[in-house]
């Protein structure tokens, strides 16, 4: 039967964005150009045709929605820095108005007792680096170091929680292998060195976060899926554990000391993705598997795989046609997390888990009593936070759980179509309205309790 039940003491409750999706102000107060501001020019590579040049305005109405952090009764808020808003150009000079902004917000967070939680590298590369090879050039490696020297060094007096990077294999096979995201590149070959350089850049960042900030908190965030054949035939089992190791273990087992899967780097170098790995230098690995302190799960649902067609890749299919799906088209799949923080504490036993990414996409408006019933969410919200108190229960040293998003906001590919926000904002009016999810979950956390909890 189900029963209310008590939520973890000293957890961490917040909501996350990132700079690019919410700050706008793209060419105010000497920021740099980024990849996603020169991919939005490109005609169709954003379903609506817009851009992220307004997105949320939140550099301007960041006082307010760190109001409505604390009116949803969050003590933590996790945001992304843009890299071309302190460093236009990727390196060298360094932008005071930039880096003024990121210490006022914290400062804002600090007075309203709510934790900060960076993320150093949410996809925005500064364009400038792009032109120079970006994430495939080894040299945005070092340009990474230097970027969270910056910042750190500014932020890390009152900052001890720091997330590197935000999903690696979304910056490399989205952003250089599908085209899908910025900077838009076909190449599955660059894709493998682009997610190399990515983790090393990682690695490379532990050492400089500890050195300037005192008790530093340092992790990595991952986006995680289980994986599903669509048959048990042998073929479509085989498919599903190429896709695991494609999307989940070639960004998990380097960072815990395992390397890169052997059977998948096999079939890349048959393939002609790899040659030798040759941009996989000595001490590269060591480098990547460095000590953390925490590893972030970013997840949303499960993946169903049949065996490929063509080009021998894992090909993914629709989910059951019985199933609750999103906006997104992605199926609302509860266990799926609760296994997924199993697995990874089974495997890799991380010192601590947060969840810094778990949301859906629905699309309800304000109605005429001027508040938004979006039912589906707060549904969604509830099984997901069902699913942790599962986690937990079974030995998994989750910390916190950041819901995605704070704000309806600019969802990359997609423009504004898709609105993962405990917080409506009308783009026209930049108005803000929490909706019945978000009031829902304030709720539960004033009480400290999660009714209907199942076992």
């Amino acid at each position: 039967m189900p029963s209310s039940r008590a939520l973890p003491k000293d957890f961490v409750w917040g909501a996350a964005t990132s700079a690019y999706q919410v700050e706008g102000a793209v060419t105010e107060d000497g920021r740099g150009e980024s990849i996603w501001d020169r991919l939005c020019q490109k005609p169709g590579a954003i379903e609506d045709g817009t851009t992220g040049a307004v997105a949320c305005d939140h550099y301007h109405r960041w006082r307010d929605d760190l109001g409505l952090l604390s009116e949803l009764n969050l003590n933590a808020y996790r945001f992304s820095i843009a890299w071309p808003r302190v460093l236009p150009t990727g390196r060298g000079a360094v932008n005071a108005a930039g880096l003024d902004f990121y210490d006022r917000l914290v400062d804002g967070l600090l007075e309203r007792r709510l934790t900060p939680f960076p993320t150093l590298y949410h996809w925005d590369l500064p364009q400038a680096l792009q032109d120079q090879g970006g994430w495939g050039s080894r040299a945005t490696v070092d340009a990474f170091a230097e970027y969270t020297e910056v910042v750190t060094r500014r932020l890390g007096d009152r900052v001890k929680q720091w997330v590197t990077i935000n999903e690696p294999w979304c910056v490399a096979v989205l952003g250089h292998a599908s085209g899908a995201q910025a900077p838009g590149l076909k190449d599955w070959s660059l894709a493998l060195r682009a997610a190399h350089h990515v983790l090393l850049a990682h690695g490379t960042a532990l050492p400089v976060i500890r050195r300037n900030v005192p008790g530093a908190r340092v992790g990595i965030v991952n986006i995680l899926s289980p994986s599903f054949a669509a048959s048990d035939s042998e073929a479509d089992l085989a498919a599903a554990e190429r896709f695991d190791q494609e999307f989940n273990r070639w960004y998990l087992d380097p960072l815990y000391g395992r390397g890169y899967p052997q059977p998948l780097s096999q079939a890349y170098e048959r393939e002609g993705h790899a040659h030798g790995f040759d941009f996989v230098l000595p001490g590269d690995l060591e480098r990547i598997a460095g000590k953390t302190d925490f590893l972030g799960v970013n997840y949303y649902s499960r993946t169903i795989v049949r065996t490929a067609e063509e080009n021998n890749r894992p090909r993914l299919i629709a989910d059951p046609p019985a199933s609750v799906r999103t906006d997104m088209g992605w199926e609302v799949y509860p266990s799926g997390l609760s296994a997924v923080l199993q697995r990874v504490t089974r495997e890799y036993a991380p010192a601590a888990i947060y969840v810094t990414e778990n949301g859906a996409a629905y699309g309800h408006q304000p109605e005429a009593d001027g508040q938004v019933h979006d039912e589906p969410r707060r549904a969604y919200l509830h099984a997901h936070l069902n699913a942790c108190l599962g986690a937990l229960d079974a030995g998994v040293p989750l910390k916190g759980y950041f819901a995605w998003s704070l704000l309806d906001n600019f969802e990359w590919a997609f423009g504004y179509k898709m609105r993962f926000g405990l917080v409506h904002v009308d783009y026209a009016t930049q108005r803000r309205t929490i909706k019945q999810s978000g009031r829902w979950l304030a709720q539960v956390l004033a009480t400290n309790t999660l009714p209907g909890v199942t076992r």
